[in-house]
C-alpha cells in the first residue's frame, strides 16, 4: 500500500522516473521469476522502502559533500535497488551502505593506478559506491572535479573491461530497461 502511495506522489518527478523503475521491476520478474524473492514477485517491484530525508543528509555528512540530485530521488523513491539482471548489473545498495571506494576495494584502485591507467585510477580514487558492493561490477558516482563541472555515473567492472559512462542515473535505467525489453 504505502508503494502504491509513493508511486503515485512520485510519478511525474523529472529527476527520476518511478515509472521506468517499475516497469524495469516488472518486466525482470516475468522474465526470470526464479531470481527474486516472494515479496518481490508479489509487489513486482524490485526496490526497497524509500530512505528518508535525514539518512540522505546523514550520507551527505559522512562523505562531506552533497549527492547529485537525481541520485537523492531515486533514493526518495526507493532505498536501493536489486539487480534485474541476476548477473551483470549492480544491485543499488541502501543510502546507509554507500561510501568511497577507496573504503571498500583499495586494490582496485591500486591496479587501475599505473602509469598507463592513471586517469581511471584519478577517478576510482574518489569515487562513491552506490551499487554492486556484494556483486561483480559497480556502480559508481564520480563527483565533479570543480564546482562548474558535472557528476560521472559509471558502471565498472573488470569484465566491461574498466567504465561504462552513462550521463546520469535516467540514462543507465533507461538502458537496463531497453536491455529486459530486448530479452522478451
Amino acid at each position: 500500500m504505502i508503494q502504491k502511495y509513493i508511486f503515485a506522489m512520485l510519478e511525474n518527478t523529472t529527476i527520476m522516473n518511478v515509472s521506468q523503475l517499475k516497469e524495469i521491476s516488472v518486466t525482470a520478474i516475468q522474465l526470470n521469476p526464479q531470481n527474486f524473492n516472494n515479496e518481490q514477485v508479489e509487489s513486482a517491484w524490485l526496490g526497497n522502502q524509500p530512505a528518508t530525508k535525514e539518512a540522505i543528509k546523514a550520507a551527505e555528512q559522512k562523505l562531506g559533500m552533497t549527492l547529485p540530485e537525481d541520485y537523492k530521488a531515486f533514493l526518495l523513491i526507493t532505498n536501493g535497488f536489486f539487480t534485474p539482471t541476476d548477473s551483470t548489473e549492480p544491485t543499488f545498495e541502501s543510502v546507509e551502505n554507500i561510501d568511497y571506494l577507496k573504503n571498500v576495494d583499495y586494490f582496485l584502485i591500486e591496479v587501475w593506478c599505473v602509469p598507463e591507467l592513471i586517469d581511471i585510477g584519478q577517478q576510482l580514487e574518489k569515487s562513491i559506491i552506490i551499487g554492486g558492493l556484494e556483486d561483480e561490477q559497480y556502480f559508481l558516482l564520480i563527483p565533479p572535479a570543480d564546482g562548474n563541472s558535472e557528476w560521472k555515473y559509471w558502471k565498472f567492472a573488470s569484465w566491461i573491461p574498466g567504465e561504462q559512462p552513462y550521463k546520469n542515473l535516467n540514462d543507465y535505467f533507461t538502458s537496463i530497461l531497453e536491455f529486459l525489453k530486448k530479452e522478451c
